[in-house]
């Protein structure tokens, strides 16, 4: 199976400061589920904003995609975020925008028509049944229809990895549930690879899933 992320004696930190992750070592198959788990301050966004280059490795070494994050180029940093999705759990929806033009923005980026992006970010209103919401401002939504919002503008370019940091921690049950089954159908339907940080594996997972625990700096794999 191929591996669409691996580390090896991934260390990180922020302005060479105190160590958040201390030579880890570990992989993440492509289409596979990950639960990225610990204690609020462990370092699991640390780790995440690695991953789609936000922060460049200290040491060793970590692949993303193919594309090798330490002294990553801004050229290829763009070319990998144009093939990586992310949900934050604040939406970072542009709320001077519509609905239809936040989720149109990734593909505005990749270059597709206008034509080809309208019908796109159609289709992924409909799926995350908020279509009759395209032309209101997030703003106008609540918190769990921004969060759908937020998952349509991630999808929207097929990406081969959603990154996902605390996207329910916002949402009540229902919204939650809504979050999660967006998530899942990406991985099982689309073979996309999901990599989720969360306080809390929800109890109603359906599919198999990784899970990774950072504690103490160290990311060690719970079965």
């Amino acid at each position: 199976m191929d591996k669409v992320i691996i580390a090896q004696d991934l260390t990180l930190s922020y302005n060479n400061n105190e160590t958040i992750i201390n030579q880890c070592t570990f992989d993440i198959n492509s289409g596979e589920f990950v639960f990225i788990t610990g204690a609020s301050g462990s370092g699991k966004s640390t780790l995440l904003k690695s991953l789609y280059g936000a922060l460049v490795p200290k040491q060793g070494e970590l692949v993303v995609g193919g594309v090798k994050m330490n002294n990553i180029s801004s050229k290829k940093l763009n070319f990998l975020r144009r093939h990586v999705g992310i949900v934050f759990q604040d939406y970072k929806l542009i709320k001077e925008w519509t609905i239809e033009k936040n989720v149109m923005l990734p593909l505005i980026i990749s270059g597709y028509s206008k034509d080809v992006s309208e019908i796109q970010v159609q289709k992924l209103l409909t799926h995350v049944k908020l279509n009759h919401q395209l032309g209101k401002y997030p703003l106008e939504l609540s918190g769990g229809e921004q969060q759908r919002v937020a998952m349509a503008r991630a999808l929207a370019h097929n990406p081969i990895i959603i990154l996902a940091d605390e996207p329910t921690g916002n949402l009540d049950d229902y919204s939650s549930q809504v979050i999660w089954n967006l998530l899942e159908g990406a991985c099982t339907q689309l073979k996309t690879t999901v990599v989720v940080v969360t306080h809390h594996i929800p109890e109603t997972m359906k599919i198999e899933y990784k899970h990774l625990h950072i504690e103490h700096g160290s990311i060690y794999e719970v079965s």
